[in-house]
């Protein structure tokens, strides 16, 4: 099998203000695996949260080439050897989806049908960055008919958390979920959840930093279930999130591909755990992963080619508000023209 990596940038529709960072743009890594003349592909969204960049991730991928072997079935021994470089989960996830991609080609059949999974999972929800009320509220009545979940980016320190929601639901009564990007401190947490959930939020994903050992505490005090996201991403982490959450978020750039995350819901599941399936912001080929085993979840937040101005691939269609993959095969994504 032959690799080829490449880096490009996708520009937002709209900047995404959240609590730690603004971005306009964001870098990904397309990556491509040619075998025998059938050709599958993937992409990966680096995290700076994680310490990962675009170029790192390229040089990477295409450092991978001596190591994927010849037989693109054989994903015991190929996952063994991505494992090593632990580090760059955006790369292995990338290369994970372009072997399901490949599997699923060589089959003639679509990845969700591969794994033997259905083809719809849960509606999507919509993001809205931090803003002020006014315009949370602008973005979600613009919104009104097409997503039937709202999720809301909150920890902008300004005491306005609570406020923004408030103005929100002077438009719409959609479910609604927030997400605090480790922004809150206990004493915030316990402060603005009963408010919120007064206010009908469905739940709050990770209200405080990864690690902070006020997080069985507010486990037990949120009258909110609280999503772990940072602080969950392999399945080293999903028992101790039991301690600690109510569930997590399971992002495939994060955790390394469709193999770990299916290791991730099997144990989130023993340990009774709600499960939500998140993305970053990528291409329509670097969601599809997450749409082809989104139906594994019982949330989904996969708006995450949406938010993109000018989405080089197509192949995954929004309908009544879910993301839904096609029948074809792999992961059904092809480049778009014109």
């Amino acid at each position: 099998m032959r690799v080829r990596a490449e880096i490009r940038t996708l520009r937002l529709r709209t900047p995404m203000h959240i609590s730690r960072s603004t971005a306009a743009e964001v870098q990904v890594v397309d990556v491509e695996i040619n075998h025998k003349g059938v050709y599958g592909r993937g992409e990966g969204t680096p995290s700076r949260r994680f310490g990962m960049s675009a170029q790192a991730a390229c040089a990477l991928a295409e450092s991978y080439a001596d190591e994927l072997g010849s037989d693109p079935f054989a994903l015991e021994e190929i996952t063994a050897s991505l494992d090593r470089h632990t580090e760059q989960t955006a790369v292995r996830a990338a290369l994970d989806a372009a072997l399901h991609d490949l599997r699923g080609q060589i089959l003639g059949v679509p990845v969700w049908k591969l794994l033997g999974l259905r083809q719809t999972g849960p509606p999507t929800s919509w993001t809205i960055g931090i803003s002020d009320p006014d315009d949370v509220a602008r973005q979600a009545e613009r919104m009104i008919g097409k997503f039937s979940r709202l999720k809301v980016k909150l920890g902008a320190s300004d005491g306005l958390d609570v406020h923004r929601i408030q103005a929100l639901r002077h438009v719409t009564d959609v479910p609604v979920r927030v997400d605090i990007n480790e922004a809150w401190t206990l004493d915030e947490a316990v402060d603005a959840l009963p408010q919120l959930a007064s206010l009908d939020v469905e739940l709050c994903e990770q209200p405080l930093k990864a690690g902070d050992v006020n997080g069985p505490t507010l486990k037990r005090l949120s009258p909110i279930p609280i999503y772990l996201d940072e602080e969950c991403r392999t399945v080293a982490d999903v028992a101790a999130s039991a301690i600690r959450g109510h569930g997590i978020n399971v992002k495939l750039e994060e955790c390394g591909g469709i193999r770990e995350a299916t290791r991730m819901v099997h144990a989130a599941r023993r340990l009774g755990l709600g499960l939500m399936i998140g993305c970053n912001v990528a291409s329509t080929l670097g969601i599809a992963p997450e749409v082809h085993i989104a139906s594994l979840f019982d949330h989904a937040d996969l708006d995450g080619n949406l938010l993109v101005a000018d989405d080089p691939w197509m192949g995954i269609q929004l309908v009544n508000g879910r993301q839904v993959p096609t029948g074809q095969p792999g992961l059904g994504i092809s480049r778009r023209t014109g």
